[in-house]
């Protein structure tokens, strides 16, 4: 990091004898010899660490404070001074002022503290860049992703949302199949109208008929008053079935009905209610082998999937791993208010390595851990579960080259949309989300790059 350090103090000799001393330390450096220069430069300028003396004629070191926090927050803020009292030191740490030393000073403690806070500043922008980056790949309900074929399925999921047709959603537990159901929701027609989801494996056959479809009052035993099932409540918006195929064969046919005839007969009712809901469905198992052994009957697979997505699982996707493994840290980081911005590097090759038998929910998870069990900025190794722990004595750079950078995975998707778009920049740019000067830029860097191998 190319540090610049903003020295104030209205006593000359103290003034050049730290910037020279910081200076020696490799920093840029400007001085300031009052309150009011200091305040024009950071006007003017960016600093990384402003390191000023508290008592000056009429702009003082607490007004140099302030206009910093106002003008770059960013920057941390030192002070310096001969007049040091508690009272002093307890306002300045209040308003924000990252240490407070006392003259005489000991250069190595001068040297320590502006050195961690630099180091603060450097961790804080990496987290916002990260933050950017992230932010980047991010669609629809939080699905995070740079890997093609995902890019591929939004794009299926983007064209289709509007249309109110069926969609069953395959892949395996932990995928994200329910945030393509809630980015299908949100980008159809109805996306004021209710969203409503149920596992249909968590019901018995009695339990889900009542949950979807209601009952009138003194239907059975105990109902005392009507209720209107899921069906009925999610009219106007979007029902997700989850684990659609754990259904029993009679509810199969009475949701068929309800797909066909777009209307719901409550149990114990002799009138049907129209109902205007669309359906989409998820499943992790095999449906044509479910179709073929007679559990899941055809004529409703072919109303539920009129469009299917099927989801990779991550092992198939290894290029998402990192880029979902800091944005898990950024979410459970801010959750739990944890200073943890970094992943050690050979816990994020253990992450690529392994092969993830649940999915995103499972590193969600490894990540939530490592942020909950981490001491410092940085998810170590040893904050992992025992398993994983056992897996690192493997050697992870041997992985390093045969797995594409964020870079890398960037430059080949913008390439098979310019291929897409026979090389069209401006609909390339709005197919990936970014004005045509960032594409143009894009372009440039990786035209510099080859130019220089």
């Amino acid at each position: 990091m190319d540090a610049r350090l903003l020295i104030v103090d209205d006593e000359e000799i103290a003034l050049r004898n730290l910037q020279h001393v910081m200076e020696k330390e490799g920093y840029q450096v400007t001085a300031a010899r009052t309150g009011a220069t200091a305040v024009s430069l950071l006007e003017s300028q960016r600093f990384d660490v402003v390191l000023t003396d508290l008592r000056m004629e009429g702009v003082d070191g607490m007004d140099v404070l302030k206009k910093s926090r106002e003008l770059q927050p960013e920057a941390e803020v030192i002070f310096i001074t001969g007049y040091a009292t508690a009272e002093s030191a307890v306002q300045a740490l209040k308003h924000g002022a990252f240490y407070y030393i006392a003259k005489p000073f000991r250069l190595d403690e001068v040297r320590k503290v502006v050195a961690e806070a630099l180091e603060k500043v450097r961790l804080r922008r990496e987290n916002d860049e990260l933050r950017r980056e992230v932010e980047g790949y991010r669609d629809g309900e939080g699905i995070v992703t740079q890997d093609v074929e995902m890019q591929r399925l939004l794009e299926t999921a983007r064209q289709i949302a509007p249309t109110d047709c069926s969609v069953l959603i395959t892949g395996e537990s932990g995928t994200g199949k329910e945030l393509f159901a809630k980015y299908l929701h949100k980008h159809s027609t109805r996306p004021s109208g209710p969203y409503v989801a149920i596992n249909c494996g968590a019901f018995s056959e009695q339990l889900l008929a009542n949950e979807l479809f209601g009952h009138e009052k003194g239907a059975f035993t105990g109902a005392a008053t009507l209720k209107k099932g899921l069906i009925e409540v999610s009219s106007g918006g979007t029902l997700f079935l989850d684990e659609v195929t754990e259904m029993a064969p009679s509810m199969q046919v009475k949701l068929l009905r309800v797909l066909q005839e777009k209307e719901v007969l409550r149990l114990g009712g002799t009138r049907p209610v129209k109902c205007d809901v669309r359906v989409l469905a998820a499943t992790n198992r095999d449906v044509d082998e479910a179709v073929k052994d007679g559990r899941f009957r055809e004529d409703l697979y072919f109303r539920l999937n009129v469009v299917n997505l099927a989801i990779p699982p991550l092992s198939q996707r290894k290029g998402d791993i990192p880029l979902l493994a800091q944005h898990f840290l950024l979410k459970y980081a801010s959750r739990m208010k944890k200073p943890v911005t970094r992943i050690a590097g050979e816990v994020m090759a253990l992450l690529v390595d392994y092969p993830f038998p649940g999915n995103v929910r499972e590193l969600e998870n490894l990540i939530e851990r490592g942020t909950a069990m981490a001491q410092g900025d940085t998810i170590e190794v040893a904050h992992l579960p025992e398993f994983l722990q056992k897996r690192s004595n493997f050697d992870f750079r041997k992985i390093a080259g045969r797995l594409p950078t964020l870079e890398e995975q960037e430059q080949t998707y913008i390439s098979r949309v310019l291929d897409e778009v026979q090389g069209n920049q401006t609909a390339a740019a709005q197919i990936l989300g970014i004005n045509r000067a960032s594409l143009w830029r894009k372009l440039k860097a990786r035209r510099n790059r080859a130019s220089a191998k």
